[in-house]
This record gives structure tokens, sequence and C-alpha cells, in this order.
């Protein structure tokens, strides 16, 4: 496929009214989880390009080109609203918390898996761990609130378990800016996952920055507001492997590239013939999308498509499915890691100096008032034990105990093996 060479509608003709506009919403009870995870997976991608799109518009004085940005971005903005309104009403926060570390989980590890850039493949590994961890601590959360335990909700797709204990995940902010990447020396399938899992760890993050305030107790609100905090890690480490030598025109074309991209994708692999048909409209307006930039391209920097994208032939659509294999193989290799740097480093082999233990000391302390680890705590002081959902104990022998949360694995030497 490739999009370049299909027939773009008129933009004009693409708004939607609202008849159109307000969707059907799924069933909480009967939707596929990864169906939940791509309305999640695009709804990012949705306001990655508005917003976008708006800074672009803040750093141009031209006006004929304000406008033509103002057309597309509107259509943006009524596609994600669309897809944000697909969850239901009876749907709770935590329940669709769950759904977005599921897709963060089952995103990374498949986006890992595919990409050609070594240094990529490493900070997507890296992070893999982390949302896992997320994932776990959210379940225990819902279960301890709702009574709902979280295997039903990702269809026991993916495991709940301790990753890299979130504890662990606070770094000094220096740590977590990555070396930016060349869109002209790396795969393209490197160029598309760096951009689409910055979409979706930014989406992530604003989620939790919002839902934090609603949330129904304070121990709810508290655990939102540290892994918000991650988040916002999450976004500056993936930001930061970006062409940072790309100009405006050329990463819009890549953005609505990205988006034909995924659409295609799920269009592809949806199981919802009604989510499915959302697929397929959403790509026909992409396509649209993608040739006015190109069109833009071309009038305002005299490029071609080529010199931005040189193989404009789709990848193999993006799968979301389960990968339990891989998490556990990555887990059992790289729990004691952190980033230094620009790299990564395993805590044992740290400085004692270093800032990570420094800022791991003025923020956590001894461990004891960490939101992550007190809904652990809480989860066993109530049940004698913690929620998971593991086909076999995890291949971390610190983290097996299931009365007892571990909060030195991943910040303290020795604590594990890597």
């Amino acid at each position: 496929m490739n999009p370049f060479a299909e027939r773009p509608e008129s933009i004009e003709k693409l708004f939607e009214n609202w008849q159109t506009l307000y969707p059907r919403s799924y069933d909480k009870n009967a939707v596929d989880p990864y169906t939940k995870t791509r309305i999640i997976l695009m709804n990012g991608t949705e306001f990655e390009s508005n917003w976008f799109s708006h800074n672009f518009e803040r750093h141009t004085t031209n006006t004929d080109l304000r406008r033509e940005l103002a057309l597309t971005r509107y259509l943006e903005k009524q596609q994600q609203l669309k897809l944000s309104l697909l969850k239901p009403i009876d749907e709770s926060a935590l329940e669709h918390t769950i759904g977005y570390e599921q897709l963060a989980v089952d995103l990374t590890a498949e986006l890992a898996k595919r990409v050609g850039d070594a240094y990529l493949k490493k900070a997507l590994d890296f992070a893999l761990l982390e949302d896992f961890d997320h994932l776990y601590r959210y379940a225990n959360r819902l279960e301890a609130d709702k009574g709902v335990l979280a295997e039903k909700l990702v269809g026991r797709y993916t495991e709940i378990m301790p990753g890299r204990p979130t504890i662990a995940h606070h770094r000094h902010p220096a740590d977590n800016v990555r070396r930016s990447l060349s869109n002209k020396v790396s795969d393209k399938m490197s160029v598309l996952a760096g951009m689409i899992i910055t979409a979706a760890e930014q989406q992530t993050m604003n989620y939790y920055m919002n839902i934090a305030t609603l949330a129904e107790n304070e121990q709810a609100r508290r655990l939102y507001e540290e892994i918000a905090l991650v988040e916002e890690e999450h976004v500056t480490h993936y930001e930061g492997l970006m062409d940072a030598g790309s100009t405006w025109l050329e990463s819009l074309l890549l953005h609505e590239y990205v988006e034909c991209y995924l659409y295609w994708s799920c269009y592809m692999t949806e199981t919802d013939e009604y989510i499915r048909s959302l697929w397929e409209r959403n790509f026909v307006t992409e396509v649209a999308h993608l040739h006015k930039a190109k069109e833009l391209l071309g009038k305002y920097e005299n490029k071609d498509v080529s010199e931005v994208i040189p193989d404009a032939e789709f990848p193999e659509p993006l799968s979301l499915h389960e990968n339990i294999d891989y998490v556990r193989k990555i887990l059992q290799d790289t729990v004691q890691f952190t980033s230094h740097h620009e790299d990564y480093a395993d805590v044992n082999e740290l400085p004692r100096d270093s800032r990570f233990f420094k800022y791991q000391q003025a923020l956590n302390a001894d461990g004891a008032e960490v939101p992550s680890h007190c809904v652990i705590e809480e989860h066993i002081r109530n049940d004698k034990k913690d929620y998971r959902f593991e086909v076999s104990p995890t291949p971390v022998k610190a983290l097996r105990s299931h009365t007892e949360d571990n909060v030195t694995v991943g910040r303290v030497p020795g604590a594990a093996t890597s």
C-alpha cells in the first residue's frame, strides 16, 4: 500500500455533522481488548497531529499556510473526539486506564521487535518494563476500589505482575534526554516507531494528568500523580529520538503518513465491523490530509515527497497482540537498568555519586510514602497478598513475593541480577 498512489477526496467534503460525529460506544463487557487499545492508540495519534499543527501555526507568519493548517487540524479534532467517545459511560477511569497500560506494553514490545535501529530498540525495551509495572499497580488499585479483575479486561493476553518497580522510574530529568536519530539514516520502521510511541506515551501522560483530579479517592489520585510524572519522563525519552533536523513541513508530511499507516493497520487487523468502518473512513480522511501536506511541501519548500519518504510503501500492518515471552525476556535481562546520560546502565555499576541515586533519595527517601508502593502494601494488608495474573512465576526472583512489595529492584545495587 502506497498512500500517495491513492486518489484523495476533497477535504471540504470530509467534515462530519452532529448526526454522524457522535459514535456508538463499545460494550465494555464484550469489546476485544485490542479493539480498545487501537482506539486509545489512534486517539493519541490524532492528538499529536492536532497539537503539532497548533505549534506549527504559532511558528509561521504565512496566513495562507495557517488557513491550510486550520482546515486539516479541525478535521483531526473531529476524528479525535469521535474516537474518545467510543469509550462507554459505564467504563470507569481505572478500567479505561488498564487499556492504556495494555497498549503501552504490547505496542512497545511489538515496535521493539520490528525496528532496525539498535539504539531505538534499547529505548523501547527500557520503557517497556516501566509501563509493564504501571499495569500491575493500576490493576491492584482497580481490584481494591472496584473488585474488578484486570486480567479479564486484558483478555489474559498480557501478564499482570511487577516489572521494574515504579519507585525506580524516577530519574533526574537530564538522564531522560536521548540522542536524536536521523530520518535519512534510520530504517523506515524505526522512523515510524519513534513517532508512534511518542504520540502514545504523550496521550497516556495527558490522560493521567487530567484524570488524576477526578479519581474517586486519595490513593488513586496519588497513584495517577506519580505515574503521570513517569509518563512525562517517557515522553522526553522518546521525543528526543525523533529527527530534530526536519523542517516543519517535512514533519507535517511525516505526521500524516504515520496516521495513514496506523489507520490502514487498524483496518487490516480490526475484528469489530463497526469500528473497522471508522478506521476505513479515517484512512480516507488522512489520505486527503497527506496529499495536502505533499502539496504544501512542494509549494513552500520546493521539495518532492521522495526527499522525505524515499520509499512510501507501507511496512507490514502494525498488529497488537500478546507478547508474554518477549516481556519476560526483557524483564529477566534488564530489570536493574536505569537511564544514565544518553544511554542505559545497570544500577549495580553506577558510581555511588551519580545523580540517579541523589534524585532517588531526594524524591523517594526510604520509599514508605511512594504511592505506587503504598497501593500494593494496602492490597497486601487487606487481602493478605497482592493481585497478579501470571502464566508462571516471574523470572526475577526478587519480585516473586506476593506478600511484600520490593522497593529496591531497579534502584539499589545488588537488589537483582540483570
